[in-house]
């Protein structure tokens, strides 16, 4: 499937979508990243939409510039993010504050060895983290991107394209 057939799947009432979805995948229409962190965040936010569709489209789309290694961190972007929001996300929202001074003893290592660029890795886990909607996470990932010397435009990119992408899936979701 190519991006063109999944804007296809999208009706009028996602027009804007349509038309975003059209620009997020470029260098001009995601300032200050480049084509593979753009492809990588792309791919792992589709992997965390869960629509077969979007991830399709993407993984047609990016896959003939990402590597292999850039392909399999955006998967494990999107699984290990998926314990640390849930886990994250408890910590942050539940009012015993006592929670968050126990240890996680959660296994993350990928997360410092993740096989690519570690500021790449870093903005595959936000884009997740902006998807799953933790708080904690969020902030932690910006504050590292932060560190790393990464303009606030290129957070902003990237944020932007998980949240076309995560409109693009529910687009379609709700025309079924």
């Amino acid at each position: 499937m190519s991006i063109e057939q999944l804007k296809e799947q999208l009706s009028e009432h996602a027009k804007d979508i349509k038309l975003n979805l059209s620009t997020i995948l470029t260098e001009e229409g995601a300032p200050d990243l480049i084509k593979n962190q753009i492809g990588g965040v792309a791919l792992a936010s589709a992997y965390a939409t869960k629509n077969a569709n979007v991830i399709a489209a993407i993984l047609s789309e990016v896959s003939p510039y990402l590597t292999d290694a850039e392909i399999n961190a955006s998967k494990s972007a999107v699984t290990i993010m998926a314990m640390n929001n849930i886990y994250y996300r408890f910590i942050h929202l539940t009012s015993d504050k006592s929670f968050s001074a126990l240890p996680a003893k959660l296994r993350m290592n990928v997360i410092g060895n993740p096989g690519i660029d570690k500021v790449n890795y870093e903005l595959f886990c936000l884009a997740v983290s902006v998807i799953n909607g933790c708080g904690l996470c969020i902030d932690a990932h910006t504050e590292q991107l932060t560190k790393t010397g990464i303009s606030r435009l290129a957070i902003q990119s990237c944020v932007r394209i998980a949240a076309v992408l995560n409109a693009t899936a529910m687009g379609i979701q709700i025309q079924a």
